[in-house]
């Protein structure tokens, strides 16, 4: 699963890309940008999404190159 494809199933569990947006208090453009793969999701935001969908969207998914680390894991 890509990036974006991870913001798309997030945004799926959620209801919406607006809705996503609004839980993340941000704006729905930027989700749709996350979702289009135009923008990277900054780790902080793949954090907090993945906090939003009870785990079921990974923050390794959201943002893969991101170093986590293994107390993250």
């Amino acid at each position: 699963m890509t990036s974006a494809e991870a913001v798309r199933e997030a945004a799926r569990i959620m209801g919406s890309q607006a809705e996503l947006a609004r839980q993340l208090n941000i704006r729905t453009p930027t989700v749709n940008q996350w979702c289009s793969g135009i923008r990277p999701v900054p780790a902080a935001r793949a954090v907090h999404i993945e906090a939003l969908t009870g785990g079921q969207i990974s923050r390794h998914q959201l943002c893969p190159s991101f170093p986590w680390g293994a107390e993250a894991a």
